[in-house]
């Protein structure tokens, strides 16, 4: 959980929003950037983010929200950008996963 005094929530809406933007444009362009490894590495990666802005008020169901931030279906996105996950990435991800203790949202 996050601190009732944490300088993020003074950030201006347009700003992060602006950020946010930039972020998953950021994303789609690096499709060579596996969701797998990502997870490893920080323990998220773009299903969250999509999660993410469902839990913050996106109307749209699982697969818009998806969609909005792979910047295509997510069957397309499986398809022609996500590769098989090696048993070292699926470790990796497991592991990042349970560094997750704290609630961030």
């Amino acid at each position: 959980m996050h601190d009732q005094n944490d300088p993020l929530d003074a950030l201006p809406d347009n700003v992060a929003a602006a950020a946010f933007r930039r972020l998953v444009r950021h994303l789609q362009h690096r499709h060579d950037a596996q969701n797998i490894d990502l997870m490893g590495l920080s323990g998220f990666c773009r299903n969250c983010l999509a999660d993410w802005i469902r839990d913050a008020g996106f109307e749209g169901d699982k697969a818009a929200a998806r969609e909005l931030i792979h910047g295509m279906p997510m069957e397309e996105w499986k398809t022609t950008r996500q590769s098989e996950a090696t048993q070292e990435q699926l470790d990796r991800m497991q592991a990042s996963i349970a560094k997750n203790a704290a609630d961030l949202r």
